[in-house]
């Protein structure tokens, strides 16, 4: 567990214990002896899988299997490049019964590349395009039971085209300064996970914007 050291004269530090490395039986993947496709839609199948994992461990798994989705952190800082401003959208989620705050993102189409995904995206859901493109942070949203990978891309030097939304989104874009976006996350009015991780990463390693 992280230890903490705080003095008066001190900002608070963070401390990481080291770990020992896993051992072998804990590395690799499943050994899957049988999976079966229990439903299959349009954005992801489900299989019913019977596995034997690293440790032993024999276990049915349930797994949503999804594609991967490309996730975009459009930065503008043209108007003010201490507080830029972050391309926010506003839609009804049905599954969360609520309209949400979030980062424009959309999953990924069968040999489809990262970046040219997340072009697509930003110009379907926004409008805009981005000169420069870079990595952001990958990881997965669920892992319990949830294959998707989210990949958070870096997208700058804005412009503002045309949006081209598909026939069942209803989309509102919003500029909203850095500043206002971590007092929104702070007062639990943004509750989408992939903008609370690439929003709070891209304030930590840029904290003079």
């Amino acid at each position: 567990m992280p230890t903490r050291k705080k003095s008066a004269s001190q900002p608070l530090a963070i401390t990481v214990a080291k770990t020992a490395p896993l051992s072998k039986k804990l590395r690799g993947k499943a050994r899957v002896v049988s999976s079966k496709t229990v439903y299959k839609g349009k954005v992801f199948s489900v299989t019913a899988d019977q596995v034997v994992e690293p440790g032993g461990v024999t276990a049915r798994r349930d797994v949503i299997r999804h594609n991967g989705s490309v996730v975009i952190l459009a930065v503008d800082h043209s108007r003010n490049p201490a507080d830029p401003d972050i391309l926010l959208i506003r839609q009804y989620r049905h599954a969360a019964e609520q309209f949400l705050l979030e980062l424009p993102a959309g999953r990924i189409e069968p040999g489809e590349k990262l970046i040219p995904a997340a072009k697509r995206e930003l110009i379907e859901e926004t409008g805009y395009r981005a000169k420069k493109w870079s990595h952001h942070v990958r990881y997965f949203a669920s892992p319990g039971f949830l294959s998707e990978a989210m990949n958070v891309l870096l997208a700058e030097e804005l412009t503002l085209g045309e949006a081209a939304p598909e026939e069942d989104e209803r989309i509102e874009i919003l500029m909203t300064p850095l500043s206002e976006v971590i007092s929104l996350i702070q007062a639990g009015k943004i509750l989408d996970s992939k903008t609370l991780v690439a929003v709070l990463l891209y304030a930590s390693l840029h904290p003079n914007k």
